[in-house]
């Protein structure tokens, strides 16, 4: 590919050890790829069990539960890098359906799961379909002439950032030496002695996940660290679980429809695509590539839209989006291969059928999760930071966007976790002394209102979702020239057109 107009990769740097289409040896690459998967597992085994809870779900099904996650995880990727955009990508359970999922099993009744998640996979399923149709009709690939290095350095950034406060990383009751070991590992790995031995290089994350873990598994077995500490390794889940077990579709019953609970849940689909929109041009980026083109934007989002059909249909309650975990990998490995990622997607395949894998993965503490996130998420905010040095820095406007996009993204998602629900949200609002009145004028209906409110909860809790829109706005408005603003310079490293193929225009044609 190299020497076409439009494929170079104008950016790349020394540190990568294997490119987008390079195939490293099947043993290297089966573990290369269990490392992109364990740096998302907290939020692929996050995100079921915070439903799970929600629901009321007997303990009985949630293996199986969580297994589901894992096959539309691994289903999902594969889709990605061979009919979708083909970045190496991994794609799995998203945080920004979570906030509209819990309001909706709310609305149902905790205790009441087998309605919860039939209602969860009817909004589910009308949000994937959506978010297929605006993929592949080219409305996010229509926006990239709108969005400027200057949108898109903070969204990304805030990719990073929106992690900072997870409940891994800031616990009042964290196990900080197992979380700073983990950290130490990875940084150690993979920036200190990364030159000792080419292992050091490759697989950072994975032996400092599995040094943390071992440590924190044999001091739980000795019983120096005690069952009620956030570092014990709990053995009594893989004993308990199934050695098979079969996630099929509509395994939970037929999917109920209700406009309210589709129209809250788009909102979170929303904040999904615009995190995918950036996570593209981050993992391009790190892989050495030229900035995706809209072709490229559009085939990537409208096979999350079909990903997020299938997680409906298997019965997730959650979507499909792409991880910046992973991309954060890419960042302290140097490793892009799309190869890989597709041997730990089927890797991950493997897990929601075998019982025993899912449950053993499901032992890692939560301190190591927060290891790798302060680890990774730190790459992510810089790769980010790193596209204005297309932009004119000695600019009072760009330095103005940048800030507070940056604040903004920050700032608001806090003020919603302290809020705490969208009704809350919605009281507050109501509460107003200039909103209020209008909004108790019978102007609209009361479910249209709370509808409204659901919408902006959820993408106004979504930092990058938030600092991605303030900075588009900003950025389009406040006069600017092309140069100023680096879309010169970015129309140059971005990919053209036809250097990305489709499926069709490569199996078919």
């Amino acid at each position: 590919m190299a020497g076409e107009p439009g494929t170079e990769s104008v950016e790349q740097s020394g540190g990568i050890e294997y490119g987008v289409d390079e195939r490293p040896p099947a043993g290297e690459s089966a573990l290369l790829g269990l490392q992109h998967y364990l740096t998302m597992v907290g939020a692929n085994i996050a995100v079921p069990l915070a439903l799970a809870t929600a629901m009321g779900m007997p303990a009985a099904v949630q293996p199986l539960y969580v297994g589901t996650f894992f096959v539309v995880s691994g289903v999902g990727t594969l889709l990605q890098t061979v009919v979708g955009n083909r970045y190496p990508i991994v794609q799995g359970a998203t945080f920004s359906m979570l906030a509209p999922a819990l309001a909706i099993i709310g609305f149902v009744g905790t205790g009441n799961w087998e309605q919860a998640i039939l209602a969860l996979q009817g909004a589910i399923i009308v949000g994937g379909i959506v978010e297929a149709l605006l993929g592949y009709l080219g409305v996010m690939g229509w926006l990239k002439q709108y969005l400027s290095p200057v949108v898109i350095a903070p969204t990304i950034a805030l990719i990073g950032l929106s992690l900072f406060s997870a409940p891994q990383v800031v616990a009042a009751e964290q196990a900080w030496w197992l979380l700073g070991l983990t950290v130490l590992l990875i940084v150690g790995f993979s920036q200190y002695v990364d030159d000792v031995h080419r292992a050091f290089r490759l697989y950072p994350v994975l032996l400092g996940i599995a040094a943390a873990w071992v440590l924190a598994a044999a001091l739980s077995v000795l019983g120096i660290v005690p069952a009620d500490s956030p570092a014990f390794v709990d053995f009594s889940v893989v004993a308990e679980a199934s050695l098979i077990q079969v996630p099929t579709p509509l395994q939970w019953g037929i999917p109920t429809f209700r406009t309210s609970f589709v129209i809250g849940m788009f909102a979170g689909v929303v904040a999904s695509m615009i995190e995918s929109f950036g996570d593209y041009h981050a993992v391009a980026r790190l892989a050495g590539e030229r900035a995706p083109s809209a072709r490229r934007i559009d085939h990537g989002i409208g096979v999350e839209g079909i990903a997020t059909v299938f997680a409906g249909i298997m019965g997730t309650g959650n979507g499909s989006t792409s991880y910046s975990e992973n991309i954060g990998a890419i960042g302290l490995t140097g490793v892009a291969s799309r190869f890989v990622i597709q041997v730990g997607a089927v890797l991950m395949l493997i897990a929601g059928f075998v019982g025993y894998v899912g449950a053993l993965i499901t032992t890692i503490p939560d301190p190591i999760v927060g290891g790798l996130y302060v680890a990774m998420f730190g790459q992510i905010v810089a790769v980010g930071l790193s596209n204005l040095k297309h932009v004119d820095l000695d600019s009072s406007r760009n330095a103005f966007v940048v800030g507070i996009s940056l604040f903004v993204g920050l700032a608001l998602p806090a003020y919603m976790g302290n809020v705490g629900s969208a009704a809350a949200f919605a009281e507050g609002v109501a509460a107003t002394p200039i909103v209020g009145p209008l909004l108790t004028a019978p102007i609209l209906p009361d479910a249209t209102l709370q509808i409204v409110a659901d919408t902006v909860y959820v993408v106004g809790g979504t930092g990058m979702a938030v600092g991605g829109l303030v900075a588009f706005v900003l950025d389009n408005t406040i006069d600017g020239s092309r140069v100023e603003r680096g879309l010169d310079e970015w129309d140059a490293l971005t990919e053209e057109s036809g250097a990305f193929r489709s499926a069709y225009e490569r199996y078919v044609k």
